[in-house]
């Protein structure tokens, strides 16, 4: 049995091998949340009142954001009590700039300024974006405020990194997208493919006795290629509403996703 497994991985490895020239492509998809520069929180407090090169609060002006918002949704700011400029203050009051608690019917797709579709092109500036925001949280620029704020603060941070990296991952974006839908994922439902199921275990076993890194890194190549593909073909299925091919598309996103975290354990 072993034999044949390998019989029918050889091609197949072979033709990983020759994938090498994926690496570059590849990397727009391991997105990483960098730590911020000095520099960039010197330059924060030299503005009275953080202002960036593009305010996180002007994200929110485009009113399909909120097209799912119920008739009468209002807030008030809890310090000044302002009513808000735009249809919501979120995570910062565009009067007194005190940070207000967290909103949880403000999707993440809001919290990062993106209309609320599965693709994400490169010129949106999802990482700027995500920086931005956390630039107004950080603890360098709250330490002086009252604990109720430090604390609003904290919950919003965690909540804007939650929001980068769901939707930074191809995989996750589409759990969530569905799930704002509501169409439930369960990702650890199993598949009874037998062509897919056979494909994943040689995939395995070749992970288990490649010789070196140069091997791994192959095979991790053409892992991710595999996943850009049902990525894309996921984002089919979602714009045709159909749900049923869209939760396929990512239950194999799930299984290249998990070679991946292997063969990251052993580079």
């Amino acid at each position: 049995m072993l034999t044949k497994k390998k019989q029918l991985w050889a091609p197949f490895l072979s033709t990983v091998l020759q994938r090498r020239t994926f690496h570059s492509t590849a990397r727009r998809f391991l997105p990483q949340i960098h730590s911020y520069s000095s520099s960039a929180i010197t330059n924060s407090r030299c503005s009275k009142n953080h202002h960036f090169l593009e305010n996180p609060l002007n994200y929110f002006s485009r009113k399909n954001f909120f097209s799912s918002e119920p008739s009468g949704y209002t807030h008030s700011c809890w310090n000044c009590n302002a009513q808000p400029q735009q249809q919501s203050l979120f995570l910062v009051c565009e009067s007194c700039r005190a940070i207000q608690p967290v909103d949880q019917s403000i999707d993440y797709f809001q919290i990062l300024g993106l209309e609320k579709k599965y693709e994400i092109k490169e010129g949106e500036n999802l990482e700027r974006k995500y920086k931005d925001w956390q630039k107004l949280l950080h603890p360098d620029l709250v330490h002086s405020k009252s604990q109720k704020e430090r604390e609003f603060a904290a919950e919003q941070s965690a909540r804007v990194i939650d929001a980068y990296r769901t939707l930074s991952n191809p995989r996750l974006r589409a759990i969530y997208i569905l799930k704002l839908e509501g169409v439930d994922v369960n990702e650890e439902e199993t598949i009874s493919e037998p062509h897919l199921l056979a494909e994943i275990m040689e995939i395995r076993e070749a992970v288990e006795e490649a010789p070196d890194s140069k091997a791994l890194s192959a095979i991790q190549s053409l892992m991710r290629e595999k996943l850009l593909n049902w990525s894309n073909s996921f984002g089919n299925a979602f714009e045709r509403r159909k749900f049923e091919d869209a939760i396929a598309c990512i239950r194999r996103m799930t299984y290249y996703d998990r070679v991946n975290e292997e063969i990251v354990k052993r580079l």
